[in-house]
C-alpha cells in the first residue's frame, strides 16, 4: 500500500510538522510539530511590524529631543551676550587717563562722573620703620615679656633668660595675633640692631613696645609716646596727602578711592609743586564696541545652530531635526524682529543697527563697520544707548524674549514636556507590546502543545492501520489456495 506524508516548513526551510508512516519504526517514533520554533516564527511575525513603528518613532522623538536641547543652550550662550548691552548701566562704562602716569595711575568704574579733574601730591601714605640701639651680639636679654602694638592692636611675646636679639625677632614674627609688625636683625659694626617694620601705612599705625620688666636689655627695646630714644625712626608712619581741583584729602594708603565715587587713585609720587597734574574720566567707547562686536558674533553662532536645526540642505536631501517645529519658528521670528525693529531713541537718524553700521550679509548673518559704530558712540551716545538698552531696545527685547521662551511656561520648555510625554509614551508602548507578545507566545504554545499530542495519537494509529492493511495480501492469498 503507498504511503502518504505531510509536512509543512518554516521560513528558514527547517520543517515544523510531519506526519508520516511507512514503516514501524516511522509509526513509533516519527516527527510532529516543532512547537518552539514554531511559535517563535508566529510571534516574530506578529511582533516586528509594531516593533519597527515604535522603534522608528522612538529615534524621531529622541532626535528631536536632542535637538532642542541644542537649542537651548545656542540659546542660553547667546544670551550671556546680552549682559553687556541690555540695560542701561550696561553703557555705563568710563575710562581714565593720568598725565602724570609716574606720579599717579587712575581708573574709573561704573557711574564715575566724567570730566577732567587737577590733582597735586604733597606726600605718599607710608608705614613706619625703627631701629634700636645696638645690642651686643649673641647676648642674653633676660627673661620677661614685650607687649608690641600696631594701631590699635597689641600682642605679647615671651623672651627666655638665655633668648638673644634673633630668637626675640624669629618670636615676633611668628607670634599669634600679630597685627603687620616684621622684625630683623641688622649686624653692624656697633653690634646688633633690631629692625621694626609695619605692613600698614598711615598716620595711626605706630608702633608700640611696653616690657614687663624695667631694666636690662629688654626694658631698652621699648618705645612709645615719651619714650624714643631707644629706637631711631627710620621712616614715620603717615598719612597721603593732595588736592583734587582745589579740595585736600588725607588717606591712610596710597591707594584712594572715596576721593571721587567711581575713580580709584594709586599715588606712587609726589606732584611737581606749582604744577599741577590731572586725570580725565571719560566714556568707555572701547570696551563697547567690543561688546556690540561680541555680540554679532554670538548672533552669527546662533544662526548658524538655528539654520542648522530647522534649515534643509539640498545638496543631500536632509532636512533638519526641528525643521517646521512651533518652537524653533517662533523663537526665530522673535529674534528676527529684535533685530530690525525701529526702536525710539530719540534721534531720526540712530534708530535701527543698520544705522550704527550692524547689517545683514546674503547668507544671513551680521557684520560691523567699525567706523559707521564708532562715530554713532561718538556722537549720539545716548541715542545708542536708548537702541540696545531701552525699554524696547534690542538687546533688552531679545533677552526677554528668550527669558520667557526658556522660562516653566515657556514654548521651548513646553516642547520639551510634549516630546518627554511622547517618549514615556512609547516606552509604555513597547512594554505593552512585550507583555502582549508574551501572552501570545504563550497562548500559541500551549496551542500547538495540544495539537503536537493529537498529531503524536494519529502518527501512532497511521502506523497501526499501515500494518493491518499490509497483511490483507496475505489472507486473501490463504483463502484462494
Amino acid at each position: 500500500m503507498s504511503t502518504s506524508s505531510i509536512a509543512s516548513s518554516a521560513p528558514g526551510g527547517a520543517p515544523v510538522v510531519s506526519v508520516a508512516s511507512s514503516g514501524g519504526a516511522g509509526a513509533a517514533g516519527g516527527s510532529v510539530i516543532n512547537v518552539s520554533a514554531l511559535v517563535q516564527q508566529l510571534v516574530a511575525a506578529a511582533q516586528g511590524p509594531q516593533e519597527s513603528l515604535i522603534a522608528s518613532q522612538t529615534q524621531q522623538v529622541s532626535a528631536q529631543i536632542s535637538a532642542l536641547g541644542t537649542l537651548k543652550s545656542a540659546l542660553s550662550t547667546f544670551q550671556s551676550s546680552l549682559g553687556a548691552l541690555d540695560t542701561p548701566r550696561a553703557f555705563q562704562l568710563e575710562t581714565a587717563s593720568s598725565s602724570d602716569p609716574a606720579a599717579f595711575t587712575v581708573a574709573a568704574g561704573a557711574g564715575a562722573p566724567q570730566g577732567t579733574y587737577d590733582i597735586a601730591i604733597t606726600q605718599l601714605a607710608q608705614a613706619q620703620q625703627l631701629l634700636s640701639a645696638p645690642v651686643a651680639a649673641g647676648s642674653a636679654l633676660g627673661s620677661g615679656t614685650l607687649t608690641l602694638s600696631l594701631g590699635g592692636t597689641s600682642f605679647q611675646v615671651t623672651v627666655g633668660a638665655t633668648d638673644t636679639l634673633a630668637d626675640l625677632a624669629a618670636n615676633i614674627d611668628s607670634a599669634a595675633g600679630n597685627p603687620g609688625i616684621s622684625a630683623t636683625v641688622l649686624q653692624g659694626s656697633d653690634g646688633a640692631h633690631l629692625l621694626l617694620s609695619s605692613s600698614l601705612t598711615g598716620a595711626a599705625s605706630t608702633i608700640q613696645v611696653a616690657s614687663s620688666v624695667n631694666s636690662g636689655p629688654l626694658a631698652a627695646l621699648t618705645y612709645g609716646s615719651g619714650n624714643t630714644g631707644n629706637y631711631t625712626q627710620e621712616a614715620a608712619a603717615q598719612d597721603a596727602a593732595f588736592s583734587i581741583s582745589g579740595v585736600a584729602f588725607t588717606s591712610p594708603t596710597n591707594t584712594v578711592s572715596n576721593a571721587i565715587s567711581g575713580v580709584t587713585l594709586n599715588l606712587l609720587s609726589a606732584t611737581a609743586a606749582g604744577t599741577p597734574a590731572s586725570f580725565t574720566v571719560s566714556t568707555d567707547t572701547s570696551s563697547l564696541e567690543s561688546n556690540i562686536s561680541a555680540f554679532v558674533s554670538a548672533y552669527n553662532t546662533l544662526h548658524g545652530t538655528l539654520a542648522a536645526l530647522g534649515g534643509y540642505d539640498a545638496a543631500s536631501g536632509t532636512a533638519g531635526p526641528m525643521m517646521g517645529n512651533a518652537a524653533l519658528t517662533g523663537i526665530q521670528s522673535q529674534v528676527q524682529r529684535a533685530l530690525y525693529s525701529v526702536v525710539d531713541t530719540g534721534s531720526p537718524t540712530y534708530n535701527t543697527l543698520a544705522s550704527i553700521g550692524i547689517t545683514t550679509q546674503s547668507d544671513g548673518t551680521l557684520s560691523v563697520n567699525g567706523a559707521t559704530l564708532s562715530a554713532a558712540l561718538g556722537t549720539h551716545f545716548a541715542a545708542v544707548s536708548q537702541l540696545w538698552s531701552g525699554s524696547a531696545g534690542v538687546a533688552s527685547t531679545l533677552n526677554a524674549a528668550i527669558t520667557t521662551a526658556l522660562g516653566a511656561d515657556g514654548s521651548i520648555t513646553a516642547a520639551g514636556h510634549t516630546l518627554s510625554a511622547q517618549e514615556n509614551a512609547l516606552n509604555a508602548q513597547s512594554n505593552q507590546l512585550s507583555q502582549q507578545m508574551a501572552a501570545l507566545s504563550a497562548s500559541l504554545t500551549q496551542q500547538y502543545a495540544a495539537l503536537n499530542t493529537l498529531l503524536s495519537s494519529l502518527q501512532s494509529t497511521s502506523a497501526y492501520l499501515s500494518q493491518a492493511f499490509a497483511t490483507l495480501p496475505q489472507v486473501q492469498s490463504k483463502q484462494n489456495a
